[in-house]
Order: structure tokens, then C-alpha cells, then sequence
């Protein structure tokens, strides 16, 4: 039968980021993909979970997002997620672990220990900015300097900025939880098996956080698609939305494509 690639989204932020921060992407993504539904989830420690202990282990960051979609009845079909940095940690495990309630998934921005060293999947480059970023007095000029490591463009920092303080005014991720969020996401280094789901890999060049050699590494140990942004950042949807649309639905063609040839196949031998 016909794949359900991209007919159920569930997006996922990465480190002490919540689901508000994927901003007008939303929109796009609902105009791109009409038919679909769309279901953003926090992890534990941010968004409208901000008050709640993040876990150092992914397994446990997959056990209760996993109890969020199930609450908000967003695994009723096959879900695709779409998932940045930790979130895309999460994701992959998420495959592994529930491979009958994922179809797919794109991940972005993402490295696992044991395929990586520590300075590419924690670019050395970015030690002294997050140096900077705990001196920071105010929340204001953290946020700025947050938005200017993790994305490449400056003709919207104003309007971002101000977005980004709102966010963290109403749901604020306290700084316990960013790191254990940083111990979970040291730590994770998944086994060997491969995803029998299709997963599609972006990574932006530019990016000053995680190295895109990461990605590289993970195409390279499973044979997965690679769509690699020439000069975008650690957050490239923010950075490039239509780019990652764009790759997004070529991915999905391709897959429906060849699901509906092979269910053609299978039909004429019937």
C-alpha cells in the first residue's frame, strides 16, 4: 500500500528550545502539506513542560514525549517527525524503539557519540560564545547571542530576538535543565541497527554548533540521504525555511513514487 510519509507530522526543538520557536515554519509547513495533520511537541524541561525535571537520558526523553503524542492522540497512524539537534537524537531512538508508530523521519543538525568526536559534535570554534552566553547579565542579550551562534542570518535578528524573549519570559527553560539536557545528548550513542524507516539527514554548512561532518558520519555508517545547505547554520529552518521545505517534499515524492510503483508490481501479480 502507499506509504503515509508526510500525512502525520510531529516536529521536535533541540536543546532548551520549545515548540514556539519553530516560528512562521509552522505555517509553511501547513501550507506545503495540506492534507496532513501537524503536532508540536516540547521535550521534557522547555515549552509548556518547562516546569518539569528534563531526563539525562534520551531513552527517557523518548518515553515521555512519547506519552505526550499518545495523550494528544497523535500516533492513531504512522507519525513522521521532523526534529532538530536533541530532538533529532530523540527521533532516532524513537525509530528504534517504536518502529511500528513512526513512518519516517528527517533529522536535522544532529551527531551521536561514537561516530563523532567531541570537538565536531560540539564545534570547538563555539567554546568562547557559550562562554559569552553564561556571562551574559540579561536574558535579552542572552537570547541574542543564542540566535546569533545557532543561525547565520542577521537581517532578521530584531524581529527573531523579540520572539525568542517572549518565549522565554512565559516558558522559561532554567539552566538545571539545559544541562542535563547537555548530558543526555553527550551521552547518546545508539547501537548499530539500522532504521527500517526512511530517514532523510540535512545539515547546514555554516553551522557553528555541530559540525556537518556529523551528518556525514551518520549518511555514511547507514547509507542515508544527505541534503547538505551550503552556508546555513545550526538552525536551518529558521536560516532557510523554503530550502528545507523544498527537501522535505522531494523526499516524500520520491518515497510515495516508488511505493506506488511497487504496490503496482505487487497488484499485477495478483
Amino acid at each position: 500500500m502507499p506509504s503515509n510519509l508526510g500525512q502525520n507530522w510531529i516536529l521536535l526543538r533541540g536543546l532548551s528550545r520549545e515548540s514556539a520557536h519553530w516560528g512562521s515554519f509552522v505555517n509553511l509547513m501547513e501550507s506545503t502539506f495540506p492534507d496532513a495533520s501537524l503536532t508540536l511537541l516540547d521535550l521534557p524541561g522547555t515549552g509548556y513542560l518547562h516546569k518539569a525535571a528534563s531526563p539525562t537520558a534520551i531513552i527517557d526523553f523518548v518515553e515521555q514525549v512519547r506519552c505526550s503524542a499518545l495523550e494528544q492522540n497523535c500516533l492513531n497512524q504512522p507519525a513522521t517527525i521532523l526534529a532538530l539537534s536533541l530532538g533529532a537524537m530523540v527521533a532516532w531512538e524513537w525509530l528504534l524503539s517504536y518502529p511500528d508508530e513512526i513512518c519516517g523521519a528527517a533529522l536535522i543538525g544532529t551527531s551521536f557519540a561514537g561516530l563523532s568526536p567531541w570537538y565536531q559534535r560540539l564545534r570547538w570554534q563555539s567554546y568562547g560564545r557559550l562562554l559569552g552566553l553564561i556571562r551574559q547579565k540579561t536574558m535579552e542579550d542572552r537570547e541574542l547571542a543564542i540566535l546569533q551562534l545557532v543561525s547565520n542570518r542577521r537581517d532578521q535578528d530584531g524581529q527573531i530576538k523579540e520572539q525568542w524573549e517572549k518565549i522565554q519570559t512565559e516558558r522559561p527553560v532554567n539552566i538545571k535543565n539545559t544541562y542535563r539536557q547537555i548530558l543526555a545528548a553527550a551521552a547518546y550513542k545508539p547501537d548499530d541497527r539500522k532504521p527500517k524507516q526512511p530517514v532523510l539527514l540535512m545539515h547546514g554548512r555554516g553551522d557553528k554548533l555541530v559540525a556537518p561532518e556529523c551528518s556525514a558520519a551518520i549518511q555514511k555508517k547507514w547509507n542515508l540521504p544527505l541534503e547538505m545547505h551550503p552556508w546555513g547554520g545550526h538552525d536551518l529552518p529558521l536560516d532557510d525555511d523554503l530550502w528545507v521545505i523544498s527537501r522535505l517534499k522531494k523526499w516524500i515524492d520520491i518515497r510515495l513514487e516508488a511505493s506506488l510503483f511497487f504496490f503496482d508490481i505487487k497488484n499485477l501479480h495478483l
